[in-house]
C-alpha cells in the first residue's frame, strides 16, 4: 500500500469495510433512516450509514463528472446504483472473511498484529516524505489515522485468511508448458505487431458489398473514408497504424482475425460488438518465440496469482450463499 488515495478507492469500489453494527427501529427521521439495514446474515447489520459512508468517494467522482445535480442525470444514478451493489457486496465479503478468520483461529495474536498495522502505516506515512503531505492525503482521501489504521488491520486480517484458501493450490510444469504452447505471441522476443487498416459497417451485407468492391481494386483508404462509421476514418482511411497482437485495448476477435489475414491482403466481414470490419493486413512484425525453460517461472507465478484469486473468489462467494443475506433494497 503506497498510496492513501487507492487504498480509499479500493475499500469504495472492491475490497472490505469497518465492521458493522446493528440497527433501531426505522422511522422516518433522519437519524433513523441512516440507521436502517441494506443488509442482514447471522448477527451482522449493515446500516444505509455505513453504505453512505463508504460510497462518499464514488458520490465526488459522480458530482465532478455530472456536476452537483447529478442525482438528476439518467446515466449518474444508473452508475450510483450499480457502485451501491458493488461496494455492499464488498462490504458483506469483508464481513464474512472477518467472521471466518474468527471461526478459523487466523486472527494474529494482538502484539504480532499491531506490529504488523503499525509496520504498514509507517510504509504509507513514509512515502511522503513529509507529515504536513501525508496529513492533507489522509483528510482528502476520507481517512483519520486511527481509521487508516482500522482498515490496515482488517486487511492483515483478510491476508491471512486468502492465505488460508489458497495454501493448497499449485501449478505444475505440464500445466505451464500447456499455456506456453497456446499463448505464443506471449512469448516472443519484442512484441510482435501488425500495421492494420479497417472498414467498419453496420451490417454484414454492407461489409460484403464493401469487399467486393476492394476486390474490384478500388482504393481502400478511399472507401473507408467514404463508408466507415468510425468516425476517425474520415481522416485516417480507417489506417490504424501498428498494434501489438496481445494489446488489450483492442477487441479480442478483431485482432485474431486481423493476425490471421495474411500480410497484403483483405479479410472477408468480420463480426465483433462495434459491427461489421473488412481488415486490410498491411505489414506484419513478427519475432522468435523464447524458450521455455526461460519463461516457465513467469508463467507459473501468473497462473498460480490467477488460480488463487479463482479460489478466493469462489470461496468467498460460497460463503455469501451460506450466510443466507437478506437485502433491503428499499433501504439503500
Amino acid at each position: 500500500m503506497k498510496n492513501v488515495r487507492k487504498l480509499m478507492m479500493a475499500a469504495a469500489v472492491a475490497v472490505f469495510t469497518i465492521s458493522a453494527v446493528g440497527c433501531n427501529m426505522v422511522s422516518k427521521t433522519p437519524e433513523a433512516i441512516k440507521k436502517s439495514p441494506v443488509a442482514k446474515f447471522g448477527k451482522v447489520t449493515i446500516t444505509k450509514a455505513q453504505l453512505d459512508e463508504k460510497m462518499a468517494p464514488v458520490i465526488t467522482q459522480l458530482k465532478a463528472q455530472y456536476g452537483d445535480n447529478y442525482a438528476t442525470n439518467d446515466q449518474a444514478k444508473q452508475l450510483l446504483d450499480q457502485q451501491k451493489k458493488q461496494v455492499l457486496d464488498s462490504m458483506i465479503a469483508q464481513q464474512i472473511v472477518l467472521q471466518k478468520a474468527q471461526e478459523k483461529k487466523l486472527v494474529p495474536e494482538q502484539a504480532k498484529l499491531t506490529e504488523e498495522i503499525n509496520k504498514q502505516y509507517d510504509d504509507i506515512k513514509k512515502a511522503y516524505n513529509d507529515e504536513t503531505k501525508f496529513k492533507d492525503a489522509l483528510k482528502q482521501a476520507g481517512y483519520t489515522e486511527e481509521s487508516l489504521k482500522a482498515y490496515i488491520k482488517d486487511n492483515v486480517i483478510i491476508g491471512k485468511v486468502t492465505d488460508d484458501i489458497t495454501k493448497d493450490v499449485k501449478v505444475d510444469d505440464a500445466k505451464c508448458k500447456e499455456y506456453y504452447d497456446q499463448n505464443q505471441t506471449e512469448f516472443t522476443e519484442k512484441p510482435n505487431r501488425i500495421h492494420v487498416a479497417h472498414i467498419l459497417l453496420k451490417t454484414e451485407d454492407e461489409a460484403k458489398k464493401v469487399k467486393e468492391r476492394l476486390d474490384k481494386g478500388e482504393d481502400f483508404a478511399k472507401v473507408a473514408k467514404e463508408v466507415s462509421t468510425e468516425p476517425a476514418a474520415k481522416e485516417s482511411g480507417g489506417d490504424l497504424g501498428f498494434i501489438e497482437y496481445n494489446d488489450a485495448n483492442y477487441d479480442k476477435t478483431f485482432m485474431t482475425a486481423a493476425i490471421a489475414v495474411p500480410e497484403g491482403t483483405i479479410s472477408q466481414p468480420v463480426q465483433t460488438s462495434f459491427g461489421w470490419h473488412v481488415i486490410k493486413d498491411i505489414k506484419k512484425e513478427e519475432y522468435p518465440v523464447k524458450k521455455f525453460e526461460t519463461v516457465k517461472e513467469d508463467i507459473r507465478n501468473n497462473l498460480l496469482t490467477s488460480e488463487k484469486q479463482k479460489k478466493v473468489n469462489d470461496t468467498i462467494e460460497q460463503w455469501k450463499k451460506d450466510a443466507n443475506v437478506k437485502y433491503y433494497e428499499k433501504n439503500m
